[in-house]
């Protein structure tokens, strides 16, 4: 498919290095989206880190996304917790979108606390990777942060720009899936 084929290329474009279709046997996304993956993106000589990101959320009607989660590790099991994230967008009349919070259903990783997630804007890319223009068939490109459960009541409770505030004053380190609540 075509559109697949742009969003390939774009990330590709933007993390300079070629992305692979990580394996899964979920057939539920299958029946939901066809076309729908996640591509593994591997540390470079810019970047130290894995990149997940998912190629098809954004096929179905708006608001038009595409997620990433970035990993210290190589690690499959990122594609099932995108997939699961996807699935509840397809499924659900309450879609996502920037600034929206996700319960994965798992941890992160095996024994993280991490186990709901942030949609926030691409940070560490920007607005070159964050805004795809085809035909005026715009699609926004969001990095999925993990966050532990408090996290999440504490951004219901004082909003996004608080969470994001005490992330920065705490030197938060987005690709420790051990680390403690900040809350």
């Amino acid at each position: 498919m075509g559109k697949i084929h742009l969003i390939k290329e774009h990330y590709e474009r933007n993390w300079q290095s070629l992305g692979v279709i990580v394996p899964t046997d979920d057939t539920k996304m299958k029946v939901l989206n066809e076309h729908f993956s996640v591509l593994e993106f591997a540390p470079n000589d810019k970047r130290d880190y894995w990149i997940y990101a998912t190629i098809g959320m954004s096929l179905m009607e708006t608001p038009k996304i595409e997620l990433h989660i970035l990993s210290i590790v190589r690690d499959h099991s990122l594609a099932l917790l995108l997939t699961i994230v996807a699935h509840y967008h397809f499924s659900s009349s309450d879609k996502l979108n920037l600034w929206h919070t996700v319960n994965f259903g798992m941890p992160w990783f095996l024994g993280s606390v991490c186990t709901f997630g942030f949609i926030s804007l691409p940070y560490l890319d920007g607005p070159a990777l964050e805004v795809f223009n085809d035909d005026n068939d715009i699609t926004n490109f969001y990095w999925l942060i993990p966050i532990t459960e408090s996290e999440r009541d504490f951004k219901k409770l004082n909003g996004v720009e608080a969470l994001e505030d005490l992330f920065e004053k705490n030197n938060f380190n987005y690709l420790d899936p051990f680390r403690k609540s900040l809350v």
